[in-house]
């Protein structure tokens, strides 16, 4: 695998496992097992996720890194609810979201670690210096 598709791979795994975390929290806490019957205000948790999906399309170094830090709230909250929710709907939509979880922060950690190897700057450094006369 060449590292244009790596990175384009990579890309498409942050960017969909971000899509789907947030189509989970809205189908989660609106419709399949809100905290409260006819939906929760604890479906505005996805906004957060929303703001991250411009720098992610744009391939956004920056952007890459911060999602795979911020990504651990979700991951513990996820977590939390499928541990000790009594609601075997909602703890089944907690793994889930943990699952979405570990596959964006791969996926961002591989997009960050391919592109860094690849810079044309890294290379560049790395290469030996040449004697001077």
């Amino acid at each position: 695998m060449n590292h244009v598709s790596v990175v384009d791979w990579t890309r498409r795994l942050a960017v969909g496992s971000l899509l789907g975390l947030i189509v989970l929290g809205l189908l989660w806490e609106l419709w399949l097992a809100p905290l409260h019957p006819g939906g929760s205000w604890l479906a505005l948790k996805v906004l957060p996720l929303a703001w991250p999906l411009a720098g992610l399309l744009k391939k956004r170094m920056y952007t890459y890194r911060w999602v795979s830090l911020m990504i651990w709230l979700y991951f513990t909250e996820g977590v939390v609810r499928a541990a000790s929710d009594p609601n075997r709907t909602s703890a089944a939509l907690a793994g889930v979201e943990v699952l979405l979880c570990v596959v964006l922060f791969v996926a961002c950690a591989l997009h960050v670690r391919w592109r860094l190897k690849h810079s044309p700057r890294v290379e560049a450094a790395a290469a030996p210096m040449e004697s001077a006369p």
